[in-house]
């Protein structure tokens, strides 16, 4: 039975797999999760514990047949990491068809970009990702057309990322929340981009 939340708050579902890239989310997570209309939870395929390249382990909120009730979701993000390559990843797509179908942003950084390529999600949304050469070996890929080399593209209501853009992803992700004013975001941006002394 999926958990309910206060009528004031929307959830942002971070799906993780194991071995997934926790500093690729975190400036992502760490802000949204104070936000008061806003709660963070984990999802994953199963109730297991998820263990990032970090070392953390992460506890699972709901599994994927779980959630089947979608008006709560505010955003899913997809991190990268080595468990888009090991495990499989059928039962994912089809969680992550309803949430598009349903027209709820996706945000995916680094090898979860490569997943949404693998399953098609991508040949007609403009994207990116670490190497366009990475997408073409991907079964079900045919969106060479609307591949950017850029850090973060926002197109369809699906955000991409490559590995190297987790201040961008972050700020993407806000400005799609509407979090904060634009000029609170751009100031963020320089401060995490650029650095507290320049």
């Amino acid at each position: 039975m999926k958990k309910t939340t206060t009528l004031q708050q929307k959830e942002v579902l971070v799906l993780l797999t194991n071995q997934w890239a926790d500093w690729e989310a975190a400036y992502a997570i760490a802000n949204i999760q104070p936000i008061k209309e806003y709660v963070v939870k984990t999802i994953a395929v199963d109730h297991e514990s998820k263990t990032s390249l970090g070392g953390l382990r992460t506890e699972i909120d709901y599994t994927l047949e779980e959630y089947c009730d979608l008006d709560a979701l505010a955003l899913l993000i997809l991190p990268g990491g080595l468990g888009w390559e090991k495990e499989p990843t059928d039962e994912i797509a089809a969680f992550v068809k309803k949430v598009i179908d349903s027209k709820i942003p996706v945000a995916a950084i680094c090898g979860a970009t490569l997943f949404l390529g693998r399953y098609g999600f991508l040949n007609q949304v403009k994207h990116t990702g670490d190497e366009l050469e990475l997408f073409q070996k991907e079964p079900h890929y045919q969106g060479q057309a609307f591949y950017e080399a850029s850090q973060i593209v926002m197109d369809q209501n699906i955000i991409t990322a490559n590995e190297t853009a987790a201040v961008e992803f972050a700020d993407a992700i806000f400005r799609v929340l509407n979090m904060y004013t634009d000029e609170q975001i751009d100031g963020w941006y320089r401060y995490f981009k650029q650095g507290m002394v320049q």
